[in-house]
Parts: C-alpha cells; structure tokens; sequence
C-alpha cells in the first residue's frame, strides 16, 4: 500500500488531502525567507488517535512528518520538506476543561491564543502568555517555539504555564508528561523539554496550562524619544529602578510609518520613537509605579512624556505596536529577528542595529519586547532586488554575532527554525551541541520528526 491509502484508510476523508494546490498553501509558515518544499499530503486530525495512526504511518513509509499549527511562526519551523505529510493542528480545538479551584486549563493544540484567554476569563481567570500573533497564533504552536509576548517582562512565557502535555513521540507512543499539582519533581523534565523542541520530538496532543488570577486594569505610560538610543536608556532606566512593568513596548518610526500609511492612525506627527510601558500593579502601588515610570524616561530625554488616562487612546497604541509587523510586510518581504539582550545592554544593541543598518545599506524597523532586552529587527527590502536580499542576509547575521557579543542570545521567542541554525551553532559549544542532538537521536530514533529544523 501506499502512505496516501495507509492515511485514507485510518483517517475520515475530510482529514486527508493531497491535491497540491491545497498541500502548497501549508508548505511555510510567516519566515517568508526560509526556504521550504512540496508536501505529499495534508493531514488534519481532531483526535490524538488519528494523530498516532499518521505518526504510525509516516514510520511505516519512512516518510517525514512536519506538524503545524496557525502558521504565524517567523523562522520556518513549519516549512515542508520534500515530501513530506503536513500535520494542522486546527482542528483541534476544543477547550476540555477549566478548573476555577487548580487555575489550569486543559486544551487541544488548535487552541487559538485569544481563544484560551477569553475562556478563561469567563471563570475569571487569566492566561498570561500574549504574542503579538495571539488573535490568531495557537497554543500548539506557542508551546513548539516557547513563544513569549507582550506581558512576559512580568509574568514570563508559554513554558512558564506549560504543567503537562500529551504527546505522540518518534514511534507512535502516546505519552502523557508533566503534571496537575502545584509542585512535583518526579524524574528528568520532560515536560519543558518540548517546550521549545519545535516539533522534533513529538507532536503535542494535548496542553495542561497554568492560570492566573484576573489582574487589575492597566496603566499606561508613553514616551517620544528622538532616537532607539534614547528609548533604550529609558528602558535601562526602568530596570534600574527596580520597576517591574506589566509591558514595555519599543516601537521605531518606519514601524510607525507603516501603521500609518496602512491604518491611517497618525502615530509618527509627533515621535521618532514611542516607548510604551504598562504597570498593573493595583491601587495606590499602580500609580507610583506609573509615575515612576513616568519619570524614567523623562530622565533618559524623552521629548514627551505622559501617563494616560484615556484607556481607548492606551489601547490604540499597543494596538499599533500589534500592527508593525503586517505593516512592515506591505513595503516588503521582511526578515525578521529575534535577538535577546541583558537589559542593561538594550541602549548598545539598538545602536550596534543602528550601525548595523548603515554599513549594509538596509533599512531595519525596530519593535521590541524591550523591558526584557528581546528586541525584533526588521529587515525590509524591495521586492525582487536580490542585491538588496543579499545584504540584508549579511546583516542578520551581524546582528546575531552583535548580540551574542554582548551575552545575548540568538532567539528569545521565535524558535531556531531554519534561520537561526547557524545562530544556534555560534551561540552553543560543540559539546552542548551533541549533548542535543542525542536527544533528538533518543526521542526521535527514525528521524521522521521536521527533519533539518533547529540543529
């Protein structure tokens, strides 16, 4: 038989595709300059059976298996091999429980983020995790890249309320990992070993997450800087201070002129730069945070300052801050980074990008988780000017190198993917390296998992 019949006959119909024209539209995922293949065939099951009886069958037909989720990822951890069977998760949707007394949630995969959220703030409960891709990223994939977000300066990022996850490993065993308690340290973690292996070591079938308490309204403090310099000092400041905001957005005036040019919002008249920073600490503890905030960046040269007391207008803002990067996709193909940084190194990295941009003559937006050093230079270029590609390819990795000098890291949120595997192999020791690829060898012994992701 072949693997198609092998997956027409353990999957329904309407779960099974191989028509190209269908198959081509889940070949990549959002790293528009990675490169992918052409999948065999489509899967989209509901249930973790139907998700062992393909893992079962690409084994049988030693055929690779890359499992995705919305697609919004920016590395090409999703991207096709030749080949290959394309596992969506998105039909797996179904929130299976909320416990209100445990503060956990139990969800399939296909859980939209935003989904989960308003969930669970229905039991009066409170997600945490919220990437800028939440309206429409999954929990699956937040939990393949370990994907962090706008409020993780504070309360941290998917793997921070990753307690336990059903999974289907590299040879079709169904696995359950973690834990529902507070507390537990039985054996090896194995549960935070998934969390951020980009479906290489299993595909995950189900989710059990941590909540929280719903928090008290935020407050919001915005500053104009003339330079991301500028910005970032306030961001050292903040630090320094002993501040610890619910947010703390950069967002740089290409990114502005973008939102601009596409949403009409008027945000680039008056700044060069808007730092955005949130307390949601309550009451009286919330305002002095907010002044002291406040006067962080007025004392790093704001050029404007203001805590706001007009919610709508403080919702628009980091709704900009949402909207930079489809923006930026409007003047070109972007490729995009996700470099992390000490946060005292925030001021010097954003000049070395500065530099960076200027020696390869490319334009590069900056947004950035700033007030936890994960910054996201974007590199734009003209459509079809392979001049240009080139040299923004010779920037990217500049960066890298920049932020790896100043004791950063390669990715802080979206994954390794394919365009940080070079990254990957300058930021580790080849010791480190091997020690990761025997776990792969061990938890994926027939290397059926996204072959050639990450390592």
């Amino acid at each position: 038989m072949t693997l198609l019949s092998d997956l027409e006959a353990v999957l329904p119909p309407e779960r099974v595709t191989s028509d190209p024209d269908v198959t081509a539209s889940y070949a990549h995922d959002g790293a528009e300059w990675a490169a992918y293949g052409a999948p065999v065939a489509l899967v989209r099951p509901r249930e973790t059976a139907e998700v062992r009886a393909v893992v079962l069958a690409c084994l049988e037909h030693a055929t690779p298996l890359v499992t995705r989720g919305a697609g919004t990822g920016l590395s090409g951890g999703a991207n096709a091999v030749d080949g290959c069977v394309v596992l969506s998760t998105e039909r797996m949707t179904e929130v299976r429980e909320i416990d209100p007394v445990e503060r956990l949630a139990v969800v399939q995969p296909g859980v939209v983020n935003d989904h989960l959220r308003a969930a669970a703030a229905e039991r009066g409960l409170w997600y945490p995790p919220d990437p800028a891709s939440s309206p429409w990223s999954t929990i699956g994939g937040n939990v393949a890249t370990n994907a962090g977000g706008l409020c993780c300066v504070k309360y941290g990022v998917t793997g921070d309320y990753v307690l336990g996850l059903e999974v289907v490993n590299g040879l079709g065993e169904v696995v359950r990992l973690g834990r529902r308690t507070a507390k537990g340290v039985a054996g090896y973690d194995l549960t935070s070993l998934m969390v951020g292996s980009e479906g290489t070591l299993g595909v995950v079938t189900e989710v059990t997450v941590r909540l929280r308490p719903t928090r008290a309204q935020e407050r919001t403090v915005a500053g104009y800087f003339d330079s991301v310099v500028d910005a970032g000092r306030a961001v050292e400041a903040v630090g320094a201070a002993g501040i610890v905001p619910s947010a703390l957005e950069l967002v740089d005036r290409h990114c502005l002129e973008a939102v601009d040019a596409w949403k009409g919002m008027g945000l680039a008249v008056d700044a060069n730069v808007v730092l955005l920073g949130r307390s949601d600490a309550p009451g009286v503890a919330g305002e002095a945070e907010a002044e002291a905030m406040l006067a962080a960046f007025t004392g790093a040269g704001a050029t404007w300052a203001a805590a706001s007391t007009d919610q709508e207008e403080a919702d628009a803002l980091f709704a900009a801050r949402r909207l930079a990067y489809p923006a930026l996709e409007r003047l070109g193909p972007v490729l995009t980074e996700d470099v992390c940084v000490p946060t005292a190194a925030v001021p010097e990295m954003l000049a070395r990008i500065e530099r960076v941009a200027a020696h390869h003559d490319v334009l590069i937006a900056n947004v950035a988780h700033a007030g936890d050093g994960n910054l996201h230079p974007l590199i734009v270029t003209p459509a079809g000017d392979a001049a240009a590609r080139t040299r923004a390819e010779a920037a990217f990795e500049q960066i890298i190198d920049d932020a790896l000098a100043l004791g950063g890291t390669v990715t802080g949120e979206h994954g390794v993917g394919l365009l940080k595997r070079q990254g990957l192999a300058r930021e580790l020791s080849p010791q480190v390296m091997a020690m990761q690829r025997a776990v792969k060898a061990a938890l994926d012994p027939h290397g059926i998992l996204n072959p050639g992701k990450v390592l």
